[in-house]
């Protein structure tokens, strides 16, 4: 009840700061006693009440203060204004009155000297656990990135020139942050459930998985991680890089969304550019961010629906100045097809531009 009650409370947070301060909130107060800080505050309640009828005994009725009930409320209030260091010294005339003044002065101190110690402790935990990565990263519509290689390197790099900036998260077993200030850091295991929540995984737009070596179990580490996601978060678009052209069925009943060979990109792209000259160069120019034309894929106007390929190729050039490479449908991509072929519902294009302009970005729901 309470840690669903905490974490409703986060959300409601839209800040990923606020969100992470009640996160460590959570965490630092989930060993104490719920009635604590309730009879904190009796106690408190009981020691100024006792202290103010003292005071009323002591020091009499004032002719400005009136009835009995009237003079215990302003004493009491007086006390209340006392412990918090801020009362009026000259409410007391009498030397018991001075003396309940002290102690209730130097209970003042007490408490506030455990408040502030509680709060600078709060503080310095919060630095120490950020920075360790023990944290959470309160983000939503981010990606996350689980395992850490040369490529997971190249593609926070990549992410952080690309026109739609998204927020990264970096989950691996570290004791620093791979990725520096590109990247939130969470310390721990991609398998683990707990951890992937500390990264929103549940409220990400997409997760990476990286093998951590070219090894084939690495491969089965990255097939775990993507059972994990889709157990807490079926949702969320996966996208996996495997090292074994082998294991792409084995990503595939994993349910991970896109599955990338590195090695086979790789190899046919060489083999093209031996016979065509120059296609590595623009290849790795339009799926780079940064200047010049990139790649992207964009959802399609209604407007456009019915219409045929060369009239959305003329379309798109006239209206965003951008190159048609393919239209999406479904699961399906449809590279240069025929004269006959017309828009439906739902279809998407992937195009080459300087930038998106008016265009909006794919939105892809995997639930």
């Amino acid at each position: 009840m309470r840690g669903r009650l905490a974490r409703r409370l986060q959300h409601v947070f839209v800040s990923p700061v606020l969100r992470r301060i009640g996160f460590h909130a959570q965490r630092l107060t989930a060993g104490i006693e719920r009635g604590f800080f309730l009879r904190l505050m009796l106690g408190l309640f009981a020691v100024v009440a006792v202290a103010s009828v003292v005071v009323t005994a002591i020091e009499g009725q004032r002719d400005s203060v009136g009835t009995v009930a009237e003079s215990f409320g302003a004493t009491f209030y007086w006390g209340v204004t006392t412990v918090m260091g801020a009362g009026d010294a000259s409410y007391v005339t009498s030397v018991a009155g001075y003396l309940v003044s002290w102690l209730l002065v130097l209970f003042g101190v007490a408490i506030v000297a455990t408040i502030t110690g509680a709060l600078v402790g709060f503080v310095i935990d919060f630095l120490l656990k950020e920075g360790q990565g023990m944290g959470a990263s309160g983000y939503r519509d981010h990606i996350v990135v689980c395992g850490w290689n040369s490529t997971a390197r190249e593609l926070i790099t990549e992410l952080s020139t690309d026109e739609y900036t998204p927020k990264v998260v970096v989950v691996h077993s570290s004791d620093k942050n791979p990725a520096g200030s590109l990247a939130y850091f969470v310390s721990g295991d991609c398998t683990n459930a707990d951890d992937l929540r500390r990264a929103g995984i549940e409220e990400a737009m997409a997760a990476i998985v990286c093998p951590a070596d070219a090894s084939n179990d690495a491969d089965m580490r990255s097939i775990l991680t993507v059972m994990a996601i889709e157990t807490i978060a079926p949702q969320v678009r996966t996208v996996v890089e495997a090292n074994n052209p082998a294991h792409v069925e084995h990503f595939k009943r994993a349910r991970a969304d896109e599955i990338v060979v590195t090695s086979r990109i790789a190899s046919r792209l060489l083999a093209r550019s031996s016979l065509y000259p120059g296609i590595a160069g623009i290849v790795t120019d339009i799926v780079s961010g940064g200047e010049g034309s990139e790649l992207y894929r964009v959802s399609l106007p209604e407007d456009y629906i019915g219409l045929s390929i060369d009239e959305l190729s003329s379309r798109m050039r006239s209206d965003h100045n951008a190159t048609l490479l393919a239209v999406g449908r479904d699961d399906a991509s449809f590279v240069n097809p025929g004269p006959d072929f017309r828009l439906q519902p739902g279809d998407d294009a992937v195009v080459v531009a300087e930038s998106l302009g008016t265009l909006a970005p794919l939105k892809v729901d995997n639930g």
